[in-house]
């Protein structure tokens, strides 16, 4: 892997969460994951059996990573082994992201949520739209 020095003269993130990195340098494998339950109610009830992320296929289904048959050439001239970068200047970076400067042999990111919306039908009582 090609490696060079990253140089940074000022980076301001306010904010960091949720499986992010932030990376300054090489790095040879970056994976992150992250999972949400989003739900949304407009009356509080708690039925003690949420948060059960096995309960939603959307958290189990595999990704389809469909195949890279196109050839391509690459050609790569680096007369300085050094990656410069004055500021950067980020708000937030969240659910399974990266800001990275750097080179990088392998990365895989993965964010997965599920928005669940419990509203109350016309007879008072709750009802679920998924």
């Amino acid at each position: 892997m090609l490696q060079r020095t990253s140089y940074i003269d000022k980076i301001d993130v306010n904010v960091l969460s949720f499986s992010s990195i932030l990376q300054l340098g090489d790095s040879s494998v970056i994976n992150g994951m992250s999972r949400a339950l989003a739900v949304q109610r407009e009356v509080e009830i708690f039925y003690g059996d949420e948060g059960s992320f096995s309960a939603y296929p959307v958290f189990s289904e595999p990704i389809p990573l469909p195949p890279i048959n196109e050839p391509f050439t690459l050609l790569t001239h680096n007369p300085k082994p050094l990656i410069k970068v004055d500021t950067i200047d980020i708000i937030g970076i969240s659910s399974s992201s990266i800001l990275h400067v750097g080179n990088s042999k392998q990365v895989s990111l993965e964010s997965r949520v599920k928005h669940i919306r419990q509203l109350k039908a016309d007879n008072g009582h709750e009802q679920e739209q998924r």
